[in-house]
């Protein structure tokens, strides 16, 4: 599996990650080609690059008509050619209108960054992935300011170097042909403060710990806001979790450079890109349920039969005993998400049920491959996978069941001697 892993030893901001990539080998043409996709006017990526510790990096900036855009202390777009702090937009703070009229001085609310990027030409997994950093932002400043996803207008990352530099990233990983993103520890800074819109705020900014709630965290001794909210919302919303002792095959290295001098610490984010050879993959499919104690059992077969002709990954009946004392069924079925309106259907023209419960969850399987094996009964197909260096083929049961129908076997006899035959090593 291909990964990107982030390496936060000095923090991480929205800039950072996108020269981390751009050094990492990432083709600034095309970087260009799709954030000009989003129709943002005349902005542009500059990239420069600078010497932090003896390391060579990248510095990207957004350039809005000749000038790069950027926020003052207090929070407030301004334009200038030199920045103040280890991110353009250094805090990112969002802040709640009660009456949810936007403010395009200073930003832009949600919702209208979600329907800039989801009506964009962009890829379905650049817009998905975009919107989830946009939409952990929008949460933690929503349960800052006790309010709703809805109400919060932000005020830096409303701003155009913000969309970019978080679209950017999502562009980034899929050039990259990224699988997967692992980090260290995120480390955030302590015992200082910014000054933001609000006023000042401590260091950490109160979003940024709230976004990285659950994700491990360090309170190092740099008096300075390593990590942004931006930052905090990258990982949030995309990271795997932490890489701890998986050998990484390294194709690249990247470093992408902030702009505060820290003294001894190089603000600078490094990106390792390369491949992993773990015995687990990871994904996400859609649980989909709905409980029923009116529906003929006889039908439940034939319900299993549809949706997963219909492509279904899997489904399965559970019994229990309903409100009332009710004997009934809960239906379970695991799909892929763009067959959600296909199985849906199935299931309500193929039962008596009103409604379905839907959530995503997140799927950690063995790597298989599907092979063809040699056995005494001839050619037949198996899945191989291994853990822990111990190897393991299962043959599949349709095999076993042909084969027993046409040899007058026994079902157990003939799946007892394939695995033995199969795992005699």
């Amino acid at each position: 599996m291909r990964i990107a892993y982030l390496d936060t030893f000095a923090g991480i901001a929205g800039d950072m990650v996108l020269g981390a990539f751009v050094s990492a080998g990432i083709d600034i043409a095309k970087l260009r080609s799709e954030i000009a996709k989003l129709n943002l006017g005349n902005v542009e990526l500059r990239t420069t690059k600078v010497i932090r510790s003896g390391i060579t990096a990248a510095k990207v900036d957004v350039v809005v008509s000749g000038k790069v855009e950027s926020v003052n202390d207090l929070g407030e777009n301004i334009n200038h050619h030199s920045h103040g702090d280890s991110d353009h937009h250094h805090h990112d703070e969002g802040h709640h209108h009660a009456h949810g009229s936007p403010n395009h001085e200073h930003g832009r609310s949600y919702l209208e960054i979600k329907h800039l990027i989801d009506s964009s030409p962009l890829s379905r997994s650049v817009k998905g992935k975009s919107t989830e950093i946009f939409k952990r932002i929008a949460e933690a400043e929503a349960k800052i300011h006790d309010t709703t996803l809805e109400k919060i207008h932000f005020h830096e990352v409303g701003a155009v170097d913000s969309i970019v530099d978080i679209v950017g990233t999502a562009i980034c990983l899929e050039l990259a042909g990224i699988e997967g993103i692992y980090t260290s520890p995120v480390r955030v800074g302590s015992n200082g403060y910014v000054e933001a819109q609000h006023g000042v705020l401590p260091v950490p900014a109160p979003a940024t710990l709230e976004i990285l709630k659950g994700y491990p965290t360090v309170f190092n001794d740099v008096p300075h806001e390593l990590t942004t909210p931006t930052g905090a919302a990258i990982i949030a919303a995309i990271s795997k979790g932490i890489l701890k002792d998986t050998p990484i095959e390294v194709e690249s290295v990247g470093y992408g450079a902030g702009t505060k001098d820290f003294g001894r610490l190089p603000n600078l984010l490094r990106v390792v890109i390369g491949q992993i050879k773990s015995p687990t993959e990871e994904d996400h499919v859609l649980l989909v349920e709905t409980n029923m104690d009116d529906i003929n059992p006889q039908i439940i077969p034939h319900l299993i039969e549809r949706v997963l002709a219909e492509g279904a990954t899997d489904a399965y009946v559970t019994q229990v005993i309903m409100k009332k004392g009710r004997p009934g069924f809960v239906f379970t079925v695991l799909m892929a998400e763009p067959l959600l309106d296909k199985i849906s259907s199935e299931i309500f023209s193929q039962s008596t049920t009103l409604g379905l419960r839907i959530q995503t969850i997140r799927r950690s399987k063995l790597h298989r491959d599907l092979k063809t094996a040699t056995t005494s009964f001839g050619e037949v197909r198996v899945k191989e996978s291994s853990l822990d260096g111990r190897r393991r083929v299962a043959v599949e049961f349709d095999e076993c069941k042909r084969i027993a129908e046409e040899k007058g076997m026994p079902l157990r006899d003939v799946m007892e001697r394939i695995n033995a035959e199969l795992n005699r090593d």
